[in-house]
């Protein structure tokens, strides 16, 4: 069985799988820090990158919210979450998010919303520890099919990152939309993990 650490939550995993199967709360704190030539394989060039950046950028994190879509509209439970039906840019929109959080231009907050909105629309559904770690796993899933998972510290980072927020930001208010505060804005995640 593997561990993995993210957001301070510890989350456990089957033998030979990158997914998640059962959530352990157990705090600890994780601070790593990776330059360009440990997330880029054998380029030699020692500068610090951003994760959106070792990520492909923009064009990198839309191949991944694609793939991510994909994947969830086709699993049966997490599916679940789309039956109200979805933005018609949900993907462009996704990846914009994801970019923003991950260290690139603010223009999910620019162009689409706010924190605050987004964890709305992820409140008030319940506690679904089933389907976070289904979505969890399309996720991992997500990161081969869009060519992002041979660097394996780029696909740990970004497995982190999602599997936190996922189960954290997103999931902080399952009782009811109308706790959410008013003036949250997008976590950051970098190389080291949740940003202050």
């Amino acid at each position: 069985m593997a561990a993995i650490t993210s957001g301070g939550k510890l989350f456990t995993s089957a033998p030979g799988s990158a997914a998640p199967t059962s959530l352990v709360v157990r705090f600890r704190s994780t601070r790593r820090r990776y330059c360009l030539a440990e997330t880029m394989g054998n380029r030699q060039n020692t500068s610090m990158q951003t994760v959106f950046e070792a990520a492909g950028g923009i064009d990198g994190l839309r191949r991944l919210a694609e793939a991510w879509h994909h994947r969830v509209m086709a699993d049966e439970v997490v599916a679940h979450a789309f039956s109200h039906g979805f933005h018609p840019q949900h993907v462009e929109r996704l990846a914009a998010y994801w970019g923003e959080a991950l260290g690139g231009p603010t223009t999910y907050s620019d162009s689409y919303g706010e924190e605050t909105t987004v964890v709305k629309m992820h409140s008030g559904n319940g506690e679904h520890e089933e389907m976070d770690r289904r979505a969890i796993a399309c996720f991992d899933q997500a990161l081969a099919d869009a060519g992002l998972a041979g660097n394996a510290v780029l696909r740990q980072v970004l497995h982190d990152y999602f599997a936190w927020a996922t189960t954290t930001t997103m999931a902080r208010y399952h009782r009811s939309a109308e706790d959410v505060p008013n003036d949250l804005s997008i976590p950051h995640w970098s190389w080291d993990g949740l940003q202050p």
